[in-house]
């Protein structure tokens, strides 16, 4: 399979699960009508972003995998033969909660997970009071739409997450995201902020020659306070292996992204940019210290 048709749900999201995931369930169905046969959704899908604050009642919105979410989804993929990337809360065992990516395939099995291995915790992003780190690594998922390299939003921003996803086989890479502005933020700032954003998956699809597909959400979700919270600034987007623009979504605006992927595209730009062939792997042992003192 060369030619891969790719869709993505950017959605708001309320504290009405069964809302948020019928209308993540109604985007795939728009993307498989237009021919999809991967569809990506955005990160934690089935409700608000709860990280903003931290407090012990959420993790009754966790559930196990596979459980009710991964059901749902499962029957869809089955129903429209479409594999789809969905986002769960999950929870391992007592006390054990991760935020975890699955993939579920055409056949509606489930292909595989990928447990998010970066954890922020910062002002609106409290995501070490709820998740434990990844213990899966960087390992692609083997799908009937391809080797899927899933990464969680944080993972975005660091390159060696999606170089070990290409070493690992990965023929495209993808973004579950939830990321935003804080109301306050001037327009100066939210516009280096979006931007770096964007430049750096961009970077990584270049450095890695390999598509890229990120789903974010949009829309304000407050924190408490009416007038504090996150803007989910959306933005989604799907790039070819050269960091080119395949299909963008807008900041403020839930959309139904699509986009064909030629697949076979990675082996052309890498045989004109080896990037892989002059890696000096025996020069590199300083990445696996915290700093160079």
């Amino acid at each position: 399979m060369n030619k891969l048709i790719v869709g993505l749900v950017q959605q708001s999201c309320t504290a009405d699960r069964d809302a948020n995931l019928e209308k993540s369930i109604s985007g795939i169905r728009k993307a498989a009508s237009n021919d999809a046969q991967l569809v990506v959704l955005q990160e934690l899908h089935l409700g608000p972003y709860f990280c903003q604050t931290e407090d012990p009642a959420r993790f009754d919105l966790a559930e196990p995998i596979p459980g009710p979410a991964t059901d749902a989804l499962a029957s869809v993929a089955r129903e429209l033969n479409v594999a789809i990337v969905g986002s769960i809360f999950e929870r391992r065992a007592a006390g054990l909660y991760h935020n975890t990516a699955v993939v579920l395939d055409r056949d509606g099995s489930l292909a595989g997970i990928y447990r998010k291995m970066h954890i922020p915790d910062d002002p609106g992003y409290y995501e070490k009071y709820y998740f434990t780190q990844g213990d899966l690594g960087f390992r692609p998922v083997s799908s009937s739409t391809g080797r899927l390299g899933v990464l969680v939003c944080w993972d975005q921003w660091y390159p060696e997450a999606a170089r070990l996803m290409a070493l690992g086989g990965a023929d495209l890479l993808i973004y579950p995201t939830a990321i935003g502005w804080e109301p306050g933020a001037s327009e100066t700032e939210r516009g280096l902020m979006l931007d770096a954003w964007v430049t750096i998956q961009r970077s990584h699809a270049i450095a890695n020659a390999l598509p890229l597909i990120s789903a974010n959400r949009v829309g304000f979700e407050p924190s408490g306070n009416a007038d504090q919270g996150q803007i989910f600034w959306g933005s989604s987007f799907i790039i070819g292996p050269q960091g080119e623009f395949l299909a963008r979504a807008s900041h403020d605006k839930e959309e139904v992204l699509l986009a064909q992927i030629d697949l076979a595209k990675t082996e052309a730009v890498r045989r004109n940019w080896p990037f892989f062939r002059d890696r000096r792997i025996d020069a590199y042992g300083g990445l696996l210290r915290r700093f160079q003192d």
